[in-house]
């Protein structure tokens, strides 16, 4: 039996774009683009002094699930909490920060890469995992091995993931969602750019390809 619970909105999305802030100014692009381009969630990385505030100003929206990524202490945990974080994902796993999100009552999706970090998620009650860096560790591969084993465990890969093998990772039984930052690498250009892009894995994700999603995108443009 899982900790955290399975019928939050995070787990209702198969693509979950990471924003890694490095210029505070295209935050309300990628905001834009991610609710245009019909994929409204967003694990922000604390990967530097941006990352706090775009949790904040993501939340503020309203329109969008925000969730803060990179978390590696209960001190960050906590402070991406008071931001407005409505989920946390983490590189690695670590035993007393899980307790301190799910004590919260807010879902955690912890780092694992090899099966004793499995097995030690699944002591804590957690059945929903990221693997990371998937690609670096083989991708689907790795994924197939620890599918196979650990059937009650669906995993979030991420580190490698792009749009070129999202579909590959999403049709596999063992994956529950894919995370990658390709969707907000362009938030540069505009929130157009960003909304095509989230309009193309929204459309992978929801199994509608091609055609579909190239009018998704365009639906998403213009929006």
């Amino acid at each position: 039996m899982s900790i955290v619970d399975l019928d939050h909105p995070l787990f209702s999305h198969r693509v979950v774009p990471l924003v890694s802030v490095s210029d505070p100014s295209t935050v309300d692009a990628i905001g834009e683009g991610l609710v245009r381009g019909g994929l409204p969630v967003a694990e922000v990385a604390l990967r530097g002094e941006h990352g706090l505030p775009a949790i904040a100003t993501l939340a503020a929206r309203g329109d969008i699930l925000v969730g803060a990524g990179t978390v590696l202490s209960t001190a960050q945990a906590r402070e991406a909490l008071d931001a407005g974080a409505n989920f946390v994902v983490t590189p690695g796993l670590d035993a007393e920060v899980v307790r301190y999100v799910t004590d919260a009552g807010v879902p955690i999706v912890p780092g694992v890469i090899t099966a004793t970090e499995i097995q030690a998620a699944m002591a804590l009650g957690l059945r929903r995992l990221k693997l990371f860096p998937a690609c670096v560790f083989g991708g689907l591969s790795l994924v197939d091995a620890y599918a196979s084993v650990f059937r009650d465990v669906k995993f979030m890969p991420s580190g490698g993931v792009s749009a070129a093998n999202l579909a590959d990772f999403l049709a596999h039984a063992g994956v529950f969602a894919a995370s990658g930052s390709w969707i907000t690498a362009v938030a540069a250009d505009g929130p157009d750019a960003v909304a095509e892009r989230a309009a193309t894995a929204a459309a992978i994700g929801s199994g509608t390809t091609g055609a579909a999603a190239g009018s998704a995108a365009g639906s998403a443009v213009i929006a």
